[in-house]
């Protein structure tokens, strides 16, 4: 009988780095003075998220427009590439090792994140992962950013509806998740091999090689 592939999905805030990098992003894009009055006049917005009361999906585009509506798409995807090296700082070196190891065994490792793809794409490039599901922010006809999100929040449930895209016939490979919050509880449950990456996890690493 022909041995299953193994594919292993990698959340990436939290996860992969250690920290979140739509935060990180704003301040690399704007500054800490205009980050932190953009949060301030989301507050309300942000404090209903967190309660539960409103959906992280509607927050997070209401942060996507404050900030980069209006903003050319090259513009953008400029400073993702840019941001690789920040991103690379914030990188959690055992979970870095982890991903080093299943590269090493031949098998198919990809990053499944609500993060924004323009600027994930580029560190995971430097990482040599070249599969990357994430979510994706509208561009419109004029090449500038509209401040709507193209594809749904790749969260929770819609995290293992694209995997599933990418990676259909579920029985014809061996999956290992890697996440660390309540948003991979879905692909965590999904996988053969799970892993839940938990606070403990937070040791950084040096440039990738």
């Amino acid at each position: 009988m022909e041995e299953k592939k193994t594919v292993v999905a990698f959340d990436f805030d939290g996860t992969l780095t250690r920290g979140d990098t739509l935060t990180a992003f704003i301040r690399f894009t704007h500054g800490w003075r205009r980050m932190l009055w953009g949060f301030l006049r989301h507050a309300n917005w942000l404090l209903m998220m967190r309660l539960g009361l409103y959906p992280s999906a509607k927050v997070k585009e209401k942060i996507i427009c404050h900030f980069y509506k209006g903003t050319a798409y090259s513009q953008f995807v400029t400073w993702g590439r840019e941001f690789a090296d920040v991103a690379e700082s914030m990188l959690n070196c055992e979970v870095l090792e982890k991903l080093r190891e299943h590269q090493a065994a031949g098998h198919t490792v990809c990053v499944v994140t609500a993060s924004i793809d323009e600027w994930v794409r580029p560190v995971c490039e430097k990482l040599g992962v070249v599969t990357v599901i994430a979510t994706r922010v509208e561009v419109s006809s004029d090449g500038r950013l509209s401040g709507r999100l193209l594809t749904p929040n790749c969260n929770g449930v819609e995290k293992v509806r694209r995997l599933l895209e990418v990676f259909p016939q579920r029985q014809a490979y061996t999956l290992y998740a890697y996440g660390n919050s309540h948003g991979d509880d879905e692909l965590l449950a999904l996988a053969d091999v799970s892993q839940r990456v938990y606070l403990l996890w937070k040791n950084s690493c040096g440039p990738v090689m």
